[in-house]
């Protein structure tokens, strides 16, 4: 640390020259985040000081958080759903996983997951002791549902299904996971931290929600489609009572438990979250959520043209081809497959796309 402070002017100098360092989203195509709403931007920076972890010095703020919890919940097909915004799917779901095991204590517990699962679960593991049994995919990348049987027991504490996977966008089976789930009593949470503000403003979503009886938790990111500010995410889950099990006291605050990972927890970004949903309401989102099916299938259908297969169909906005090489300038990812990935985020426009196809085919000629 400096003995003496520097100038305000030096100190904005170098920031912004850090800054200027980092990539500009336009030609980022491997993101699922995304330059956030400007009603998100506005109403972040109204509630900067915010503390969700002291909910009583912030009363508002807390409301706030409630009213995210259900909308969210009634997009879930549940208004009284349980929750609490987290700092995206990582947190919710290592707090998934928490209840479950809170709810049947076993010597030897595990958890099931396809092998498509999120490294967050990797984490969620480690961090409580869990065996993690990955299940087999299909040749859609889907959880092969088929596989399940023979690695669910009476020591599986969870059973997880995913709803816009991260790598090819496809969702799991989850109403076959959710009877699977009921039949064998094992908790059941569907991590839809990406897809769960995709799927619900499709034209004839598949159900993945609380509307199927199997499913306890639910992870949610407005922080990626919804276009929140970065942190947001929310844990919902079908029973209230559950997070209790995580209770913790905390004498000196002005609630005397608390059930959260984190303990300060920034009020900003769900206000940001709240912000963006009654701004644009349904009808809004559906048409955000349009546009981006629109130009992922754009996508698809200028990279076959080109020679490029796509590796899978997916169910929401993100596409990925047999192809090895991108042209300069441009930011996409691989799968573990070694698959092109490229996500059609709100910011990835049709001129977007249309730029990199013809870079793309320029490479060709």
């Amino acid at each position: 640390m400096r003995e003496v402070g520097c100038s305000e002017e030096e100190l904005f100098s170098f920031l912004s020259l850090m800054r200027e360092k980092d990539l500009g989203y336009r030609n980022i195509l491997s993101s699922m985040c995304t330059p956030p709403h400007p009603v998100a931007v506005r109403a972040h920076e109204l509630f900067l000081e915010t503390n969700l972890g002291d909910p009583g010095l912030f009363p508002g703020t807390a409301a706030l958080e409630e009213l995210l919890i259900q909308r969210l919940g009634a997009l879930m097909h549940h208004p009284l759903a349980g929750g609490y915004a987290t700092s995206g799917g990582t947190e919710s779901n290592i707090q998934a996983l928490r209840i479950a095991k809170k709810l049947r204590p076993t010597k030897s517990p595990n958890v099931v997951v396809p092998e498509s699962s999120h490294f967050s679960f990797q984490k969620a593991c480690d961090i409580l002791g869990l065996e993690m049994r990955p299940v087999p995919l299909d040749a859609e990348f889907r959880m092969d549902a088929d596989a399940i049987e023979d690695l669910v027991d009476k020591s599986t504490v969870a059973l997880v299904g995913i709803v816009g996977t991260t790598e090819y966008g496809v969702n799991d089976p989850i109403a076959r996971l959710s009877e699977i789930a009921r039949d064998r009593d094992t908790f059941f949470h569907v991590d839809a931290a990406f897809g769960g503000m995709v799927v619900p403003f499709l034209d004839r979503p598949a159900p993945f929600d609380f509307r199927l009886p199997g499913v306890d938790s639910i992870s949610i990111d407005p922080h990626k489609m919804g276009m929140s500010t970065i942190p947001a995410g929310c844990l919902l889950v079908r029973d209230p009572r559950c997070f209790s099990s995580l209770n913790v006291d905390t004498p000196y605050l002005t609630v005397k438990q608390e059930c959260t990972l984190a303990g300060t927890r920034p009020g900003a970004s769900v206000a940001a979250a709240v912000a963006v949903l009654e701004y644009l309401g349904m009808d809004g989102m559906r048409a955000v959520v349009a546009g981006c099916m629109e130009n992922t299938r754009r996508m698809i259908e200028g990279m076959e043209t080109l020679g490029y297969p796509r590796a899978v169909t997916p169910d929401v906005n993100v596409a990925t081809f047999s192809c090895d090489h991108v042209p300069a300038g441009w930011r996409v990812s691989r799968t573990r497959a070694g698959h092109m990935r490229i996500i059609c985020m709100p910011h990835v426009t049709r001129d977007v796309v249309e730029a990199f196809l013809k870079d793309m085919g320029d490479m060709d000629a």
